[in-house]
């Protein structure tokens, strides 16, 4: 007895292929969807990344210009200190530019 397969058994089977192959595409569309959430959440972690750096270069600024301040109050603080050069140069007969901290110390 040869047997062959019956019309239902056909359908069933064709049924069972069709149902594997949808369970590939949903197993290939979760990937995509895993991979895109990973990409969006790299790219999360690349923008605080690069706005953390950008805070950090700012504050790094911001302390070059109050160190560059401080700097140049405390230069004025000691030429202050140093005395006139005017009066120096006036008691030596000489151009202000020409008196040094050597003359004034001198005078």
């Amino acid at each position: 007895m040869s047997k062959t397969p019956s019309l239902a058994s056909m359908a069933i089977a064709s049924k069972k292929e069709d149902l594997a192959a949808a369970k590939s595409k949903v197993v290939a569309i979760r990937k995509e969807v895993a991979a895109l959430r990973r990409m969006r959440k790299d790219m999360r972690i690349e923008v605080a990344a690069k706005r953390a750096a950008a805070k950090e270069l700012v504050a790094l600024d911001r302390a070059a210009k109050k160190s560059a301040r401080i700097a140049k109050l405390e230069s004025k603080l000691l030429s202050l200190k140093a005395g006139n050069v005017g009066s120096v140069a006036i008691k030596m007969n000489k151009k202000p530019s020409a008196c040094t901290t050597v003359y004034q110390m001198a005078a």
